[in-house]
C-alpha cells in the first residue's frame, strides 16, 4: 500500500527569490556593500516586569541580562536580545531554537507573555564599508557610529518601511534589518536600487 501520509512543505523564504540579486549587489560593489538574507531566525516577543522576579529568573534561564537601557541589546553566545520597550523585549536565536517554553517556565506564576513572532519577520544582513551610507539613503536616525554605535538598536523606518535597526557587535558585523515578511521584498528592492551609488545602473 503506498504511503498516503502528508509530508511536510520545506520552508520558504520571504526572499528566496531574491537572493541572487542581493548576491549581485555584493560582487557589483566589490564588497563596499553586502547584502543577504538571514532567514528563519527564532524570534520571540517578551514582556514581563523588569523589576519583578520574572526578570532575573528569564535572564537567568536564557544566560544573559535582559537590557533595561532604551535601545540597546545584549548578545550571550547564540542568543541576542534587543530592548523595544520598558517592558518588552525581542530574543532572537539561531533558526530552530526552541526557547519559548524554557521562558514560560521560567517565568513561573509572574506575569509573562512570550509570543513566537518568528513568521512574522525576516531578517536582512547590512553590511560592508558603505553600510552606514547605504541605510543612510532611507533612514532618518543619526547612523553615525558615535550615535548609532555597536550595540545599539531601534524600531524605525527604512525606504519608508517599518524595521528593527540592529548595529551588530562588531562594526565590519554590519547591520540587522528586522522586517515583515509582508514588506521584505520591497525592502530588498530598495536596498538593490539604492546601492547603485557603488554598484553601477547596470545591476
Amino acid at each position: 500500500m503506498a504511503d498516503t501520509a502528508p509530508t511536510a512543505a520545506p520552508l520558504r523564504s520571504p526572499l528566496g527569490q531574491a537572493r541572487d540579486r542581493l548576491a549581485a549587489v555584493t560582487r557589483a560593489s566589490r564588497g563596499a556593500v553586502r547584502l543577504a538574507e538571514l532567514p528563519f531566525l527564532t524570534q520571540l516577543d517578551v514582556r514581563l516586569d523588569p523589576k519583578g522576579a520574572a526578570a532575573d529568573a528569564v535572564g537567568l534561564a536564557l544566560g544573559l541580562t535582559l537590557p533595561v537601557e532604551p535601545d540597546t541589546v545584549v548578545r550571550a553566545g547564540e542568543l541576542t536580545a534587543l530592548w523595544l520597550g520598558p517592558d518588552e523585549w525581542l530574543v532572537v536565536a539561531p533558526p530552530g531554537r526552541d526557547i519559548a517554553d524554557r521562558v514560560r517556565e521560567a517565568g513561573g506564576d509572574e506575569p509573562v507573555s512570550v509570543v513566537d513572532v518568528s513568521a512574522q519577520r525576516t531578517t536582512l544582513l547590512v553590511s560592508g564599508p558603505r553600510a552606514r551610507d547605504l541605510l543612510a539613503h532611507g533612514c532618518s536616525l543619526d547612523l553615525h557610529r558615535r550615535a548609532f554605535r555597536a550595540g545599539r538598536c531601534a524600531q524605525t523606518t527604512l525606504g519608508r518601511t517599518q524595521v528593527v535597526l540592529v548595529a551588530r557587535d562588531e562594526p565590519s558585523a554590519g547591520f540587522w534589518v528586522l522586517v515583515r515578511s509582508s514588506f521584505a521584498g520591497y525592502l530588498a528592492d530598495w536596498l538593490v536600487d539604492a546601492a547603485v551609488e557603488w554598484t553601477g545602473p547596470d545591476l
